[in-house]
């Protein structure tokens, strides 16, 4: 595995590759670090290796259904306003590094599991575990089951050098600023029927952001990003029904200056979820979420003491 430290590809379709593993993971720096906020894009990987295909009853298109398709992109100038990124090159139907390093599923295996492995938690139940069951609308991914050895391979090749280098990228940004927020970004489904009542009726969701019920972010910047997106037109909720994942919960530790936030975006927003492709709106949430990261930015940086949620 190596980490990619380049400029971003074009957007393109699904990559189906011998090497899909190569670049497991990229970090993209900035020329000039001016915020210390980290974005990141652990599910838009689309490389989809030849052993997940060969095991798999679905096509490759069939399993994009799990990606956040396109938000490694959407981020993709946060470097240029002084902010790196990091995205996972591998999907998400491969192995989930949202997720506990062993939250598996035990009917998934033909053998046994490790001594430790989490297998009742409600992601498992819902077949959405380190190593998902399902894709989509419940489509079940395999035609076999799996042994563990495989799981084995995905955690050391995938999941491990993701988190890895994302710890390297928040140590530097604390390391330069002494404190760093992470903006951990996703997308959702159009149909999937969050929605809010506003002006006396149910409207769809815009964005969703999670900072764990204010247990990995500081009170003041979750409520400024909040504020931010509904400004720019976004309806916008906290933590209903996205709290935030592992990576939220794991890496959020406002007393120790590390913020965390979940932004989960409504595909319909950026892209045509049929075809998988970005369509007009692309530009314009990719230009207000990076902005979202500048303006969240200068009030880290103030030094200024930051509420949480107890406060």
């Amino acid at each position: 595995m190596t980490l990619r430290h380049d400029q971003p590809r074009p957007i393109r379709p699904v990559e189906e590759r011998e090497d899909a593993l190569a670049d497991a993971v990229t970090i993209r720096r900035p020329d000039a670090p001016r915020h210390p906020v980290v974005f990141a894009s652990p599910h838009s990987g689309r490389r989809y290796p030849p052993d997940l295909l060969e095991a798999s009853r679905l096509s490759a298109q069939a399993l994009r259904r799990s990606e956040d398709a396109f938000v490694d992109h959407l981020i993709a100038a946060a470097p240029d306003q002084g902010m790196p990124t990091i995205s996972a090159s591998f999907p998400r139907a491969y192995v989930d590094v949202n997720r506990e390093p062993l939250e598996l599923d035990p009917e998934m295996f033909e053998d046994p599991l490790p001594a430790g492995a989490n297998t009742r938690s409600p992601r498992v139940s819902a077949g959405l575990g380190t190593i998902a069951r399902i894709v989509g609308h419940g489509q079940p991914i395999y035609r076999r089951k799996l042994r563990y050895r495989e799981a084995a391979r995905r955690l050391q090749t995938c999941y491990r050098p993701y988190h890895d280098a994302l710890r390297q990228i928040i140590a530097e940004v604390v390391q330069r600023f002494g404190v760093c927020l992470l903006i951990d970004c996703h997308s959702m489904p159009s149909g999937s029927g969050i929605t809010t009542r506003q002006g006396g009726r149910d409207r769809q969701v815009d964005i969703v952001i999670g900072d764990n019920y204010g247990a990995a972010c500081a009170r003041d910047l979750t409520e400024a990003a909040v504020r931010h997106l509904a400004h720019q037109g976004y309806l916008v909720t906290r933590n209903t029904p996205y709290a935030g994942g592992y990576i939220t919960r794991h890496y959020g530790r406002p007393q120790d200056g590390i913020h965390a936030l979940q932004v989960e975006i409504n595909r319909a927003l950026y892209m045509d979820e049929a075809a998988i492709a970005p369509h007009g709106g692309f530009a314009r949430v990719a230009r207000q979420l990076v902005g979202l990261g500048e303006a969240l930015g200068e009030i880290v940086s103030t030094g200024e003491p930051l509420r949480d949620a107890a406060q």
